[in-house]
């Protein structure tokens, strides 16, 4: 995480943790498809438990002299777990001085053996916020931001039930994350002709660029039905400043950046900062703001400018290349060709029988 704070990010997630620690699910446990296009893991919250986590010490040797935000992710294995770790937090910032700036409660992990998703259980969403809402860190206002981890949706009632839910509590949530990782992949080792994942019978959470277009779809769909006062953090696919800038454009607040930083490393945020920037610049924006959350609609303009520019792209690779063949190597050439036509023309006229 140090390594995370030293780069361009904007701040520090912890991973999700438990109210103690755990291994995780059986090696091997992740899987990356070769092009880089795909990643899939079932991991089973594998982390130091939530005391590590909330630590001064930890919090300090991870960010160094570094006023970038760090904040905790939470998920607990039953309600109580969540609510456990709530007060520990609580106890961490008020008496022990840890600098922990927001909490993420994860609804969506798709890979505990045994546990549902709380995210598409929109009973108990409800259950889990009025619960959460009780808490002294919550009430009468809240000691610290609230964000919510939430799963992949694809059917619009689904958006409209959970914005819903969340619009109710909007006086404790601070933000969401959309979106986790798509569960229920399967990745299949062909030549073994087995999963390529280990645990859980090889089904597993898929993340990479292969979900960037359905969590651009859920940012702009939770954009549009979450109250204003609530931000969304955009998750899913990001692997270039082009990515976070289709991000930033369908209205997310920020972005993060999870599989891409697990393949390339934290060198990834100064590139995708850098590309981004390069994006802003060609367009002659100054700043984020000049473009989040303006997506256009579709218009025969837009697609036609679009058109051109593909086509002058598409142009300049297919340009002649000058090729200069040297004097030896043109009259070999000539030589060639010379040969060629005696020999047809003798076989012609019958001299030699090709």
């Amino acid at each position: 995480m140090a390594k995370i704070a030293s780069s361009e990010a904007g701040g520090v997630l912890a991973k999700s943790a438990t109210i103690a620690s755990q291994t995780g699910n059986d090696q091997p446990r992740t899987w990356h498809e070769e092009s880089g296009y795909a990643s899939m893991n079932s991991e089973g919250l594998p982390n130091n438990g939530i005391d590590y986590y909330i630590d001064p010490k930890t919090i300090a040797d991870t960010m160094g002299g570094s006023t970038k935000p760090y904040m905790v992710s939470i998920s607990g294995h039953t309600l109580k777990d969540n609510l456990q770790m709530f007060q520990k937090i609580t106890d961490a910032v008020k008496n022990k001085g840890a600098k922990i700036a927001a909490v993420e409660l994860n609804l969506a992990c798709p890979n505990v053996v045994g546990k549902p998703i709380i995210g598409y259980d929109f009973v108990q969403i409800e259950e889990v916020m009025n619960e959460v809402s009780l808490l002294p860190c919550f009430s009468p206002k809240p000691l610290f931001p609230l964000g919510l981890k939430l799963p992949p949706y694809f059917d619009r009632p689904h958006f409209e039930a959970v914005a819903a839910i969340l619009n109710k509590y909007r006086h404790i949530v601070s933000y969401t994350a959309s979106i986790n990782t798509v569960g229920n992949a399967l990745a299949i080792d062909h030549v073994a002709e087995m999963p390529a994942i280990r645990a859980k019978g090889g089904f597993a959470g898929l993340s990479g660029p292969a979900v960037k277009y359905t969590a651009l779809a859920n940012v702009r769909q939770m954009r549009g039905l979450l109250d204003k006062s609530i931000d969304i953090v955009g998750v899913g696919g990001i692997n270039s400043g082009k990515d976070a800038f289709e991000m930033l454009l369908c209205g997310a607040t920020v972005v993060q950046v999870g599989t891409c930083h697990w393949t390339e490393g934290p060198g990834c945020f100064d590139r995708i900062c850098s590309e981004l920037k390069d994006i802003m610049k060609e367009k002659g924006y100054t700043k984020i703001g000049d473009f989040r959350g303006k997506l256009k609609e579709w218009s025969k303009e837009g697609a036609a400018k679009s058109r051109e520019l593909r086509i002058a792209k598409k142009k300049g690779k297919s340009d002649p290349v000058d090729v200069r063949m040297s004097d030896g190597n043109q009259q070999m050439l000539i030589a060639l060709l010379i040969a060629l036509v005696a020999i047809l023309l003798a076989d012609k006229f019958g001299i030699v029988s090709l």
